[in-house]
């Protein structure tokens, strides 16, 4: 990602597009017909653990915002790494309508250290299978955080 681009995407509750900004469309490699209306997850990149997106729901759907790492997939099998913002939206009444996610480039060093835990958490979540996946990457991540004695957020705000 250039440095000074921000994609902005808005979504609804279940996490199908309902806006991307030209930087999100031109980035994804997809026209605006086809993400708008898709799965948020038309751009997950093979290389993401599950277990961060089962943090990222967990983070969102308990009205927190959500900071991470994420590898996204271009439509033409091309990829870029980007420093998402997730946060609820709701309506003028309190009443959760959907999800705003801003994503910016990642800096590189903080991509050193985010890179190899992905892949050890891929690694687990592989060998443990669909059924334990989720719960075999979430433990390499609780187990890489507890030896830095912090937590995901404040993790991957000081890198």
């Amino acid at each position: 990602m250039r440095q000074d681009d921000f994609i902005v995407s808005k979504t609804d509750v279940k996490g199908r597009i309902l806006y991307g900004n030209r930087i999100f469309i031109e980035y994804s490699g997809y026209s605006e017909a086809e993400l708008l209306g898709s799965q948020h997850n038309i751009i997950r990149h093979p290389d993401m653990p599950r277990s961060v997106f089962r943090l990222l729901w967990d983070t969102i759907q308990g009205g927190e915002e959500f900071f991470g790492y994420v590898k996204n997939l271009c439509s033409d099998g091309c990829y870029y790494w980007v420093f998402a913002n997730v946060t609820p939206s709701y309506s003028p009444r309190g009443d959760l309508v959907g999800y705003y996610s801003v994503r910016r480039a990642p800096k590189r060093s903080a991509l050193e250290l985010v890179q190899p835990l992905y892949r050890d958490m891929l690694a687990a979540e592989s060998k443990a299978g669909a059924k334990h996946a989720i719960e075999a990457g979430t433990q390499v991540l609780r187990d890489r955080l507890t030896q830095h004695d912090t937590d995901y957020a404040h993790f991957v705000l000081g890198i």
